[in-house]
């Protein structure tokens, strides 16, 4: 869906306002939010990058529900990261509204990390080294997503950063999913 979304935003990013379409080295995913695109035409792209960030939030907290079931986990570990993780992910929905973009993210990120941090104690707790190192990683292309974020002369590395980060999460969630349900099955 986010796929589909960059095809249909109209254009302009942060660097070059007259750019046509959507730049996977100028645009953020939260351009495609926007009820009007930085070039000033209406974005067609919103309710399709709505759906996708609802879609995500949705099959994110449903992964944190899952996974949070481990044995490793005890009771009160279970339900803070469940209730950390769905925070997060309603936080996050907030980006399509009209609240401060950078409240929203440093809100769902705060809870985000929370539920990243319980996941990867879950890793270590199940000895899924592989996947924990992976996890480790992540957080550190969280990291280089602040630093680029908070430099103005490296700000324009972020577009890429970021998309590089959101596929390692993706993949890094479904590779615990995988593990998940292999480590489940007689």
């Amino acid at each position: 869906m986010y796929f589909i979304a960059t095809l249909l935003y109209p254009g302009g990013s942060d660097f070059d306002k007259n750019t046509i379409g959507f730049s996977w080295t100028h645009n953020y995913w939260c351009n495609l939010l926007n009820t009007t695109a930085i070039n000033g035409l209406s974005n067609a792209a919103q309710p399709v990058a709505i759906a996708a960030m609802i879609v995500l939030a949705i099959a994110l907290a449903l992964f944190w529900w899952i996974y949070a079931s481990i044995p490793q986990f005890p009771v009160a570990q279970r339900k803070f990261l469940r209730g950390s993780a769905i925070a997060s992910m309603l936080i996050a929905a907030l980006l399509a509204t009209s609240l401060p973009h950078d409240f929203i993210i440093n809100a769902a990120s705060l809870f985000g990390m929370i539920a990243v941090s319980l996941t990867l104690i879950g890793l270590y707790k199940s000895k899924w080294d592989a996947v924990l190192t992976w996890g480790f990683i992540n957080i550190l292309l969280v990291i280089a997503n602040n630093v680029l974020y908070y430099n103005s002369n490296l700000i324009q590395f972020l577009p890429i950063v970021q998309k590089i980060s959101f596929a390692s999460y993706l993949l890094w969630f479904s590779s615990i999913n995988i593990k998940q349900f292999k480590s489940a099955s007689p």
